[in-house]
């Protein structure tokens, strides 16, 4: 039996005793793979996953030249009113959750304002302090439109073709932007290519499709997010833990857990909120027990 095979036996047989509501589990350990499904591999909302595939997108667009992670979010969009210490604000403390901004999170975010960037934007800023908004990550792909067009095209050319993903959907805002910081639908097997990808530091067999310092980005230069355990820190997307792993983590627990020390990485979809940090540690102890 291979590491990713006992893996997943493992996992699957926590899922059965916790009755934790999985989806789908993938597991790769180096070259070894390892799959099981509980429901059919249909596209779902992978949540706050799609905030790391924005942080690539990003990365790629800052490669090309046209964006600089650096730059005040003023320069990009001059014809928005800032709120007090707003126009200070960069696409890193965006992508970071360093804006300062605070726009509570609500179903209804996308509809609740004529313009949520606009609304963010206006809002002030408390500084450079940890403040978690998917108004965050929807702002900062507001600036990458106006460098690349039409974002969700954008990362469908650059990084999902290429990865053998076709059609992604993502949801939109009445003005026809991308949700960014969720509403991107993938299946288990996909966002499992996602996970590969970053494992190998951006590249797909002999192609570089990503600079392997915006993949090392998801889970470096770690800031101050709170004092939860499992919530701690945060980097560009990334969040530090359980134990020796670092995550993406969508509600529902939408999850790819990496072990950077065993070269692995867990993909896990489900909808289960309330039980995705216990399944995360659990996924560390069983990748600890096949590492060398």
């Amino acid at each position: 039996m291979t590491r990713a095979q006992t893996v997943r036996d493992a996992v699957v047989a926590e899922v059965t005793r916790t009755g934790f509501g999985a989806h789908g589990l993938h597991v790769l350990v180096r070259d070894d793979v390892a799959d099981h499904r509980w429901t059919p591999d249909e596209p779902e909302d992978v949540q706050s996953i799609a905030k790391g595939v924005c942080v690539l997108a990003v990365g790629i667009a800052a490669d090309d030249g046209v964006v600089d992670l650096d730059v005040p979010v003023s320069e990009y969009l001059p014809e928005v009113r800032f709120g007090d210490g707003t126009q200070r604000v960069t696409l890193r403390r965006l992508l970071s959750m360093t804006s300062g901004i605070d726009l509570p999170w609500s179903p209804t975010l996308l509809t609740d304002w004529p313009d949520l960037a606009v609304e963010f934007l206006g809002r002030p800023s408390r500084g450079r302090v940890f403040q978690y908004a998917n108004a965050s990550t929807y702002t900062a792909m507001r600036v990458l439109a106006t460098r690349v067009g039409d974002v969700g095209r954008f990362v469908q050319d650059r990084l999902l073709t290429p990865l053998g993903i076709d059609g992604a959907e993502w949801e939109r805002c009445p003005n026809g932007f991308v949700a960014a910081g969720g509403g991107l639908f993938l299946r288990t097997a996909e966002v499992a290519r996602i996970g590969r990808l970053v494992r190998d530091r951006g590249r797909v067999g002999a192609q570089q499709l990503v600079a392997a310092q915006w993949v090392d980005a998801l889970h470096a230069d770690w800031v101050v997010a709170g004092r939860d355990p499992a919530y701690q820190r945060y980097a560009l997307a990334g969040w530090d833990g359980p134990a020796q792993l670092w995550r993406l983590h969508g509600a529902g627990g939408q999850m790819l857990l990496f072990d950077p020390a065993a070269d692995a990485v867990v993909t896990v979809t489900a909808d289960d909120h309330s039980g995705a940090d216990a399944l995360a540690s659990f996924v560390a102890s069983a990748l600890a027990d096949v590492s060398d």
